[in-house]
C-alpha cells in the first residue's frame, strides 16, 4: 500500500528536520449526538501501530519526553485538552500546540521532543512504530546532536 509520506531506501542516512514533522488531519464523521474520528496504519499515519500509550493526570508545570528514537516514529493526538510539543532537530526548532482529537503531529525518527503547558484534564494519545525498547531511547542531548551531525 502506498502512503502520502516518503520512505529512505534502504542504506541510506536521512537526516531528519524539524520541516519533517507535520500535522496530519484525520477523518472526522460530523453527527448531531456526537463525532466520531479514526486513525488507520499506513493509510492516515506512514507506519505500522505496534504501540499505544496514553499521557494523562500531569501536574502543573511538568514536562513529558525530553529525548528521540533511533529508530521509532510516533504520532500524537491531543485526545482531550491542549498541550505544545517542543520539536528540535539539533538545529531547528518549533513549537506545535495540540488541541484537537482530529489532529496529529507526526514525528520521524531522530527528533528531539518534549511536551509541556498540559491543560487541565489533557490526553496526549501517542501511536509509535515500534514495541518499546529502551535501546531505541537517546536521552543526552549532546549525544543527540553527535549522532544527528551537529
Amino acid at each position: 500500500m502506498t502512503t502520502a509520506f516518503e520512505r529512505t531506501p534502504p542504506g541510506m542516512r536521512l537526516l531528519r528536520s524539524v520541516y519533517d514533522c507535520a500535522i496530519i488531519g484525520f477523518p472526522r464523521i460530523l453527527d448531531d449526538r456526537g463525532n466520531l474520528t479514526f486513525i488507520e496504519q499506513l493509510r492516515h499515519i506512514p507506519f505500522r501501530i505496534a504501540r499505544a500509550y496514553w499521557i494523562y493526570d500531569v501536574p502543573g508545570g511538568e514536562s513529558r519526553g525530553g529525548h528521540a528514537y533511533r529508530e521509532l516514529e510516533e504520532c500524537v493526538v491531543a485526545l482531550s485538552g491542549s498541550f505544545d510539543v517542543f520539536l528540535d532537530d539539533g538545529t531547528a526548532q518549533k513549537v506545535v500546540h495540540l488541541n484537537r482529537a482530529y489532529n496529529g503531529l507526526y514525528i520521524p525518527k531522530m527528533i528531539w521532543r518534549h511536551m509541556r503547558h498540559f491543560s487541565t484534564n489533557a490526553v496526549a494519545l501517542v501511536l509509535a512504530s515500534l514495541p518499546y525498547s529502551e535501546a531505541d531511547y537517546i536521552r543526552d542531548y549532546q549525544d543527540f546532536k553527535k549522532r544527528n551531525g551537529q
